[in-house]
């Protein structure tokens, strides 16, 4: 019967497998953040899904899975296959930089072309957005490294 040592466990082969399954619990958590914690730091719920809806004829729910679908699958294999090699520090520290790499591109690029505006076009959305982000890459990098060890 082979033993697996550390080495055997962090190989990129088996991280890929890892990154769908903290991506969805980390989109799972971001995504209840939106809609639970975000009324009370804003006054109102962040409704990605149907921003992201409006962009598919307004459907709300291929709005979500488009969310979900970026959040388990896209954005974490591109953190495990990519982002892993030059990010500094413990995977769960990667995971937050990952976070913020993504905040970035969200409100520098995504939201102006979706039409929510440079950086939501208010401070308040915005920082919830960062928050929210840096919840989804400290689950997202932290889950990663402990099914790492």
């Amino acid at each position: 019967m082979p033993t697996f040592t550390k080495s055997d466990s962090d190989t990129p082969r088996t991280r890929l497998w890892h990154a769908p399954v903290a991506g969805f619990i980390a989109t799972v958590l971001m995504t209840l953040m939106m809609y639970k914690a975000a009324p009370m730091m804003i006054g109102k719920p962040m409704d990605i899904a149907a921003h992201l809806g409006a962009m598919t004829g307004g459907i709300w729910m291929v709005g979500m899975a488009i969310h979900f679908m970026l959040g388990t699958i896209l954005f974490p294999l591109i953190f495990v296959l990519i982002a892993v090699n030059f990010l500094p520090g413990p995977m769960w520290l990667k995971g937050i930089a990952w976070g913020v790499i993504l905040w970035l591109a969200a409100m520098v690029v995504v939201m102006p072309v979706t039409g929510g505006g440079f950086f939501m076009g208010e401070f308040p959305p915005a920082m919830a957005s960062f928050v929210g982000h840096i919840l989804y890459g400290a689950v997202l990098g932290g889950i990663i490294g402990f099914l790492n060890r």
